[in-house]
């Protein structure tokens, strides 16, 4: 860390390229009893960005959201947020950060307004200020129709939004989002979507945990991937594709009838290491897996010379799905057993 870099009231740490840092973690660690939920955990999140934060259950990441908004302290290491010390400067970094946990956390007997105005004065605004902010927010969320309405009359989706307009409040420079989809349907969390791009587009940076491959694609500039307590995986989402190594070759032939054949072709040819192709009828497909060019060159050369039509010859790197389940040896949205006490955590989080 070379400094910290102040603008307005927010401050942030400078790395060596030049780039301002929203968030710095090193060595972070957090047991609870024999098992070690955060085990050296470093991390680092550039000023106005999204950083997804990829895991299976019971990884650590909530542990991490919860050391990082000062909800728990570290046994070992340091973290820094817009500037300040999650353990020296609490109070600090508690008036710039917003988090929107696994599950609302609204008050159900309160209109979604009284919510609102209840955490802008306990954030020090002013009657009329607190007011003005849960006005606007709510015109924002599309929940201005319900703002009187109790809160335990909403939706599920109407609660999530309320709970991240509560997350607003303060306008916060950092925001932590834990899994702030879970449980949504398709539509309601293309809305949260588009509202956490809204804020990133304030300026507002942004740490993403998730399970959901498809909203780490949609949101996050960068990755960082946890798995018992450790961070195996980092960079952008094209580079970790890569990082796992592999393509697939996609072959689709003008006439669907030739898909088993091209098949066999390939199958048979005995290049070395192929795997055996994959016939995907519905989109009239053929993928093959290829480890290297040379594979690549030698499948392609077979397709040219059966002389069959083909409408196109494509490469794919792998899905981000493939790249977890590489890494974690799990399927992403899976659960496994975590332990005990993390997963005691993680709940009461």
């Amino acid at each position: 860390m070379t400094g910290d870099t102040v603008t307005g009231m927010t401050r942030y740490d400078d790395d060596p390229a030049g780039a301002r840092r929203a968030v710095t973690v090193r060595g972070l660690v957090k047991h609870y009893g024999e098992t070690k939920a955060l085990n050296g955990v470093d991390l680092d999140v550039a000023e106005g960005t999204v950083m997804g934060v990829l895991g299976p259950n019971g990884a650590g990441k909530t542990t991490l959201v919860r050391i990082l908004s000062t909800l728990l302290a570290p046994d070992a290491g340091r973290a820094t947020v817009a500037g300040y010390d999650v353990v020296r400067q609490p109070r600090q970094l508690r008036r710039v950060i917003g988090l929107t946990g696994q599950y609302a956390s609204v008050d159900e007997k309160l209109s979604g307004r009284e919510n609102l105005y209840l955490i802008g004065r306990l954030l020090d605004l002013s009657r009329r200020e607190a007011r003005a902010r849960a006005d606007e927010l709510l015109e924002r969320f599309s929940l201005a129709e319900a703002a009187r309405r109790p809160a335990h009359t909403y939706s599920g989706g109407m609660r999530r939004r309320l709970d991240l307009a509560a997350s607003m409040i303060g306008r916060p420079a950092v925001l932590y989002l834990d899994e702030p989809t879970t449980g949504l349907d398709p539509r309601t969390r293309n809305e949260v979507w588009d509202e956490v791009r809204s804020m990133v587009g304030e300026g507002v940076t942004v740490l993403l945990t998730t399970q959901y491959m498809e909203e780490a694609e949609q949101l996050a500039s960068e990755l960082t991937v946890v798995d018992r307590g450790q961070v195996i995986a980092r960079g952008g989402i094209e580079e970790l594709k890569a990082k796992v190594g592999g393509r697939t070759l996609r072959v689709k032939p003008a006439d669907p009838r030739d898909l088993a054949p091209l098949a066999a072709m390939l199958d048979g040819l005995g290049i070395t290491g192929l795997a055996s192709p994959v016939v995907d009828a519905e989109d009239g497909v053929l993928r093959v897996p290829v480890l290297s060019d040379e594979q690549l060159t030698a499948a392609i050369g077979a397709v040219t010379a059966r002389g069959i039509t083909v409408s196109s010859v494509t490469t794919e790197l792998p899905s981000l799905d493939e790249v977890f389940l590489s890494l974690t040896g799990q399927r992403a949205g899976r659960t496994q057993d975590a332990p005990a006490a993390e997963a005691r955590e993680e709940a009461a989080a």
